[in-house]
């Protein structure tokens, strides 16, 4: 199918581009990498009267280091991230993640803001910036406004931006001394949107034990879900046996999710469950690899 018709600005400032998304708030759409939207375009699920390419915008293409992490603006690639030593070694949580989003052409086009723009809870970077209490930078022609992650997910495919705004950049800190992650999710097929997912990041005091955690599930609710009552059950334990199995009980309870012709609500639950397990298993395996090889340093 072809697209409906539409008008086409292709802005060359941030000032440009919120002044057209002020003129046309309620019929316009923001074009960076396009993976989400010109499918919708295409298949007539979305009808907008102007179309914003906000491509030409300068200094909006390249990942920035912060005095506090690390900020991703609205055109860097997907695969930019993902290939990024830096981000591998400082935020290896992103890279895990993404490796598991669509297929390699698609993340060559597709950006970071522009999937946590479309909101989509199946999708695994909004997961992700969850667990890592990402802060989005919003920007409109009134100033730019900072919304944490917790509060920028709304329901399925609605997220706080407004109309008359465009997501200008997602911005983290710096994981703390100690801080481990891991991501798992589980899809019918390579590339497609997973059954469900599990983002976990945790800060282990210096005895091994979880100190400060953040489990997020993707799949199972209308937005990426913190798991709350799992949190609670790992803080303070080593991820021994007996806490991964009281974890994967408090997920399996905490969640729940809807059916569909993929698969059934019962089955949805119990793969969160699972995944959740895996994750946190994978979580302690980093830590004690850590620990073991900077035993085997001091020993040398």
């Amino acid at each position: 199918m072809k697209p409906p018709k539409f008008s086409y600005h292709a802005p060359a400032t941030l000032d440009e581009a919120t002044a057209v998304l002020a003129e046309h708030a309620e019929d316009g759409k923001v074009l960076a990498g396009g993976q989400s939207l010109i499918p919708l375009l295409s298949f007539r699920l979305a009808a907008p009267g102007h179309l914003v390419d906000i491509n030409r915008l300068p200094g909006l293409d390249r990942v920035e280091r912060t005095s506090r992490g690390w900020r991703i603006p609205a055109l860097v690639r997907q695969r930019a991230v993902e290939r990024s030593p830096e981000l591998a070694t400082g935020v290896p949580l992103l890279a895990e993640a993404l490796r598991n989003v669509a297929h390699p052409q698609i993340r060559n086009r597709g950006t970071v803001c522009g999937s946590l723009a479309h909101g989509d809870s199946s999708a695994e970077l909004p997961s992700v910036m969850v667990a890592l209490d990402a802060r989005m930078s919003v920007a409109s022609a009134r100033g730019v406004r900072q919304v944490g992650a917790d509060d920028f997910f709304q329901f399925h495919l609605t997220t706080a931006i407004e109309p008359d705004e465009l997501l200008l950049a997602v911005e983290f800190d710096a994981p703390r001394p100690r801080t481990y992650s891991a991501f798992r999710e589980f899809a019918l097929r390579r590339g497609d949107f997973c059954l469900a997912g599990v983002a976990v990041t945790a800060t282990f005091d210096v005895d091994g034990r979880v100190e400060l955690c953040r489990i997020v599930a993707a799949g199972v609710a209308p937005t990426p879900l913190r798991l709350t009552a799992v949190e609670e059950v790992v803080t303070g334990s080593e991820l021994d046996a007996a806490a991964l199995a009281a974890a994967q009980e408090a997920a399996r309870r905490e969640v729940s999710p809807l059916g569909d012709a993929r698969a059934d609500a019962a089955y949805r639950r119990h793969l969160l469950s699972v995944l959740a397990r895996r994750a946190l298993s994978a979580l302690r395996d980093k830590r004690d690899n850590r620990d073991n090889r900077e035993g085997q340093e001091g020993a040398d």
